[in-house]
């Protein structure tokens, strides 16, 4: 692989950040611990400087929340801009996915009428700077059309003006997944491993996406024809091809074909899917999925540790890890039994 820009001194940051982020173990703690406990823990292991700044305005669960957001979206835009050359356009295809998930925040807070405050204080902290654009869309919007209509300059703008007038929130949600896996797709050129690999990991995504469209639609009864249109193409373990075929078979056909999926270890997801089915939730298969896609992305870190990839898998672990404090809070909060939290956490 040739090397651009600073690949090796950001790789070696990635690297080094990766390796201070909060392990199973210091999580099991976290676990055990009261809700007031976990404030104080929670800014010990790095959330320190946002839990002080909004330590004025806010308590208990809207404080951490709003420091664990405000930190995380610091801390992709600082690694974006470590990057020069070559693995910025690759770690710019892997973090523009947020910006998309910012546009189904702001799109569920126009059509639930959620209040300002609840945003503010949790979802979009108003104290970065980061969020006052969208913040601004839904102080201002008044449906789904007038809110996607402001986002035109975005670059999932044509995407969203595309949905039909009288679309619902899940058509949007749908064109913005769309519109970021094919763009993901296109963007990823070149015959570098880093690529091929950052490929295989999109297309991954892709399959469990579709795998859970398809669990999900066989439970809520859709026609084969609504099925269809919900799968996105790019993958590789369900293709394009074979989605007639997937959705007039169902979970039957699905589990057909993952077994004879290649690098896809269908027997481990059967045991998932049995949980999930005893359980009436897809809890289960949701966490195995994640966690084959945190496996790939060591192994392609692993491989490749001078390229972008290091980058990404770092990222993607901070999203994680915030992922598990903000469940932690809101479940201890909640009251929820600490072997609750550590099968949704400690896998």
């Amino acid at each position: 692989m040739v090397m651009t820009g600073n690949t090796p001194y950001v790789a070696a940051r990635a690297k080094s950040r990766r390796q201070k982020l909060a392990d199973r173990a210091r999580l099991r703690q976290l676990i055990s611990q009261s809700p007031d406990q976990l404030t104080v823990a929670i800014g010990d292991i790095g959330y320190r400087t946002e839990m002080d700044m909004y330590a004025g305005r806010l308590s208990g669960g809207d404080l951490v929340e709003a420091a664990l957001t405000h930190n995380l979206e610091h801390e992709l835009d600082k690694m974006v801009g470590l990057c020069n050359g070559k693995i910025r356009s690759m770690v710019e295809i892997y973090t523009s996915r947020y910006e998309y998930h910012n546009a189904k925040v702001v799109l569920r807070a126009v059509v639930n009428d959620v209040e300002m405050e609840k945003i503010t204080h949790s979802i979009l902290p108003e104290l970065n700077d980061i969020n006052t654009p969208w913040l601004k869309i839904i102080e201002s919007a008044d449906d789904l059309k007038s809110a996607s209509t402001q986002m035109r300059r975005k670059s999932f703008g044509s995407a969203l003006a595309g949905v039909p007038e009288d679309g619902r929130l899940s058509d949007y949600e749908d064109a913005l997944d769309r519109h970021y896996f094919s763009n993901a797709l296109k963007a990823l050129t070149g015959k570098g491993p880093d690529v091929r690999f950052l490929k295989d990991l999109v297309a991954s995504e892709i399959d469990h996406r579709n795998i859970l469209n398809i669990l999900e639609a066989g439970a809520v009864g859709l026609s084969n024809e609504q099925i269809v249109e919900l799968l996105i193409p790019g993958g590789r373990v369900v293709p394009k091809r074979a989605f007639s075929a997937i959705a007039t078979g169902g979970k039957d056909a699905l589990l057909d074909m993952l077994r004879n999926a290649p690098r896809f270890d269908g027997a481990s997801f059967e045991e998932a899917l049995t949980t999930s089915t005893e359980s009436h939730s897809l809890d289960a298969v949701v966490t195995w999925l994640k966690e084959r896609e945190h496996k790939m992305m060591a192994r392609m870190s692993f491989l490749h540790p001078v390229s972008a990839l290091p980058v990404i898998h770092y990222i993607a672990m901070k999203v994680q890890e915030v992922d598990d404090l903000r469940l932690i809070v809101r479940g201890r909060l909640a009251g929820l039994p600490t072997d609750v939290l550590e099968a949704h956490i400690l896998n």
